[in-house]
């Protein structure tokens, strides 16, 4: 948790100067969730990537919860999980872009030479390993099956 953890750390102590009520309280639930898997590995302290995973699953959690407040009309708490979500974003590193994902994708396909859409699961493993950390699953697998569903409609394999 050296890094990362330390940030975080720091973070909440000048949100508490600064009396801000609703990041403190997002910087304390990341803490608490970090806290909590370092308990769950029986480790003293989490590598840098275990507290990005933690972080990533907190800001999953944030938009969920966005999405149920406003299904729910409530946008006070809307409000309150936009800050949070902007907060755990800026813990994790630079998304990749489209063109970056697409890419990747591309040059797995050129290695794999896939038969087309069952290969999908393939494909889109080890994308998600080459993207590890800097793409989200559901826009790797939108390009996946749009790029398996080119080379299907091109005849390739």
């Amino acid at each position: 948790m050296a890094g990362l953890g330390d940030k975080i750390e720091q973070d909440i102590i000048e949100a508490l100067k600064q009396k801000d009520n609703v990041r403190v309280s997002a910087l304390r639930m990341l803490k608490a969730a970090v806290e909590e898997r370092s308990i769950q590995n029986k480790k003293e302290e989490l590598k840098e990537e275990e507290v990005l995973e933690v972080v990533r699953k907190q800001l999953k959690q944030v938009k969920e919860s966005i999405e149920a407040f406003e299904k729910g009309g409530r946008s006070d708490l809307v409000k309150k999980e936009e800050v949070a979500l902007e907060l755990l974003k800026a813990y994790l590193p630079p998304e990749a872009s489209i063109e970056e994902i697409a890419g990747c994708v591309k040059k797995v396909i050129e290695e794999f030479k896939p038969a087309g859409g069952k290969d999908f699961g393939r494909v889109m493993k080890e994308a998600m390993t080459l993207l590890k950390g800097k793409a989200d699953g559901k826009s790797v697998s939108r390009i996946v099956k749009e790029e398996l569903l080119k080379l299907e409609k091109g005849g390739g394999g």
